[in-house]
């Protein structure tokens, strides 16, 4: 019985450890293999206290290298597009709109890591148990000066099925995906903006 016990053990551990190793292969042939895609999603940010949450929805889209759009539309509306050159944050809200160099805005961001082709340069990769149905992986970024201080990828088999953000003031994002079109074809006007007339453009 302790044999058979043991063995059942070791399987289980073989077993976790193979996950894990998948996890990790699953993000590096991410960023090698899927060249666009597009999905909904949902983000909640969480406060470090764990006590204050904020939820909001919207769309995804990215083709690599380096272009990509957030459309936030609940429960305010916002874009974000990153052109390859630079990257746009737009607020009808407040009609204001600022644009900064892509070197400037994307280093060792969720942007960079789920558009980007600089994975091994940018990221330490480390693998993390399954949970929630999915195989995670952890990138850290390489250089501290950034603002975020983990990032966490789950993926169920293939396919990009969350993104846990932390940042440097204990701040945590995690964005749910939904509809993921892995390989999409999307037009090149999807990673174009130009302000609305009467628009504020701050330039940064």
């Amino acid at each position: 019985m302790t044999r058979r016990l043991l063995a059942a053990a070791l399987l289980a551990l073989a077993s976790t450890a193979a996950t894990a190793a998948d996890a990790v292969d699953a993000l590096r042939a991410f960023v090698r293999d899927v060249s666009s895609g597009r999905a909904e999603f949902t983000q909640t940010v969480t406060s470090p206290d764990g006590r204050r949450t904020r939820t909001s929805s919207g769309r995804f889209e990215f083709a690599r290298p380096d272009r990509f759009r957030f459309e936030y539309v609940k429960p305010f509306a916002q874009t974000i597009v990153g052109d390859g050159r630079q990257v746009w944050i737009y607020d009808p809200g407040l009609q204001q709109a600022s644009v900064r160099p892509m070197s400037q805005a994307l280093g060792a961001t969720p942007a960079a890591l789920l558009t980007g082709t600089s994975l091994e340069r940018d990221f330490e990769l480390s693998a993390l148990p399954a949970r929630d149905g999915l195989d995670w992986v952890q990138a850290r970024p390489k250089q501290a000066e950034g603002s975020f201080s983990l990032l966490r990828v789950g993926f169920a088999g293939a396919q990009l099925a969350a993104l846990e953000i932390v940042d440097n003031f204990g701040q945590t994002s995690v964005l749910r995906f939904e509809r993921v079109e892995q390989g999409a074809a999307l037009p090149p006007e999807t990673f174009r903006f130009t302000p609305p007339p009467g628009v504020e453009l701050l330039t940064q």
